[in-house]
C-alpha cells in the first residue's frame, strides 16, 4: 500500500503485481473506488495477461465524500499516482487510464500530451445518461497516444451510433472495441447467454494483444 502526496494531501493506492514491466495506472469512476467490484475485476483480468496494475483512489473518495473532485484536480492526483509508480516500479511501459470517469481524466491528460506509452479506457462515458447531445468528445481527436476503447454495446452513457462517428475524426492510433451485451458496468443479461466473467476474460484477451503490439513498439 502507498501513500501518495497530491499536493497538500495524499491518496492511497495499490500495486497489484504480475511480476511485469508493465504497469497501468487505473483510475475509478465516479461512483466507485480503488477496492470497489468493477476495478478489482478489471485488475484481476490485466494481472491475469501479464500486466501490473496499481489502482489509487481519488482525493474525494479518500475523504468519504460522493462528489468528485473538479477534473484538474483528478489530471494532478493521476499525474502523481503515474510518476509514484514510475519511481516504485520502473516499468519499461506505462499505460494510463481507467473506469468511466477515471478513464475520461486520464484521456483528458493524454490528450494535452502526458507522457505514457498507452491508454486504456474502460468504458469511457461518452455522454451524460440519457442526455446524447452533451458529448464529451472535443478533446479525443487531438490524443496521439495509442489508444484501447471498450465499451459494452448496452452502455447508457456511450450510445455506439454516436461513438462510431466520433472514430471518423480520430487517427489510425484508436482501436474501439464493443463488449456484446454489456452494460456501462460490463454486465450482461441472462437473455444474451453470456457471463460477466466471460466479458472479463474477453477485456483482459483485447488488452494482451494491444499491450503486446505496445511493448514491441522502439522507444
Amino acid at each position: 500500500m502507498w501513500r501518495v502526496r497530491v499536493g497538500d494531501e495524499a491518496v492511497t493506492a495499490e500495486h497489484d503485481s504480475a511480476g511485469s514491466s508493465i504497469a497501468f495506472v487505473c483510475a475509478h469512476g465516479a461512483g466507485g473506488h480503488m477496492a470497489d467490484r468493477g476495478v478489482l475485476a478489471v485488475s484481476q483480468a490485466m494481472r491475469a495477461q501479464g500486466v501490473d496494475v496499481v489502482r489509487f483512489n481519488f482525493l474525494y473518495k479518500e475523504k468519504r465524500s460522493g462528489r468528485p473532485d473538479p477534473m484538474p484536480l483528478l489530471r494532478k492526483t493521476i499525474e502523481a499516482v503515474v510518476a509514484r509508480a514510475r519511481e516504485e516500479l520502473r516499468p519499461d511501459v506505462v499505460i494510463i487510464g481507467g473506469r468511466s470517469m477515471g478513464g475520461r481524466a486520464a484521456s483528458m491528460l493524454a490528450a494535452d500530451g502526458f507522457a505514457c506509452d498507452g491508454l486504456l479506457l474502460l468504458a469511457y462515458p461518452l455522454h451524460p445518461a440519457g442526455k446524447p447531445d452533451q458529448l464529451r468528445d472535443a478533446h479525443l481527436p487531438k490524443i496521439e497516444t495509442p489508444v484501447l476503447c471498450l465499451n459494452g454495446t448496452r452502455d447508457a452513457l456511450c450510445r455506439r451510433d454516436l461513438m462510431d462517428a466520433v472514430l471518423q475524426r480520430v487517427g489510425p492510433n484508436w482501436t474501439m472495441h464493443w463488449l456484446d451485451g454489456a452494460d456501462h458496468s460490463f454486465h450482461v443479461l441472462k437473455s444474451s447467454g453470456r457471463t460477466d466473467a466471460e466479458v472479463l476474460s474477453e477485456i483482459g484477451e483485447t488488452s494482451r494483444g494491444w499491450v503486446e503490439r505496445l511493448a514491441r513498439v522502439p522507444r
